[in-house]
């Protein structure tokens, strides 16, 4: 019957023991490794959760932007088609009840100014014709 082995330093099969350094890299690799994994949410990978999360914040936020710009809920759809219908409308609702008990006005949006600078960029150059058409190109 073969001898036990003493307990002390881990040795292979072969007999030879692994270099303590060795040994010390590899425990250092694998908690920098942990370290670095536990970090993701800090390096702005979002998991399909957090998307959806944001997704669903970002449709009640513009829902209730539309109550309380007075934009009907179907004018709201028609504007924002990638939002999520079903939050837009959670947020214009939850909007529209906190403006009911708060009793403030509804803010219709501005129409915008055009100055005399933007109507002239607007307007199409006159066409040529005849020669000063055929010197052109």
């Amino acid at each position: 019957m073969p001898a036990p082995q003493a307990a002390g330093p881990r040795a292979d099969k072969s007999g030879v023991k692994p270099h303590p350094l060795l040994r010390r890299t590899a425990s250092l690799l694998l908690a920098s490794a942990l370290l670095g994994l536990a970090g993701c949410d800090q390096l702005g990978i979002e998991t399909p959760a957090v998307h959806t999360a944001k997704r669903e914040a970002e449709s009640k936020a513009i829902g209730a932007a539309c109550r309380h710009a007075a934009r009907s809920i179907e004018a709201c759809f028609e504007m924002n088609k990638r939002a999520d219908k079903s939050a837009m409308f959670a947020g214009w609702r939850e909007m529209n009840d906190y403006m009911r008990e708060n009793n403030i006005e509804a803010m219709p949006a501005q129409p915008p100014v055009v100055t005399a600078a933007d109507e002239s960029a607007e307007e199409p150059e006159p066409a040529k014709t005849g020669k000063a058409a055929k010197k052109a190109h």
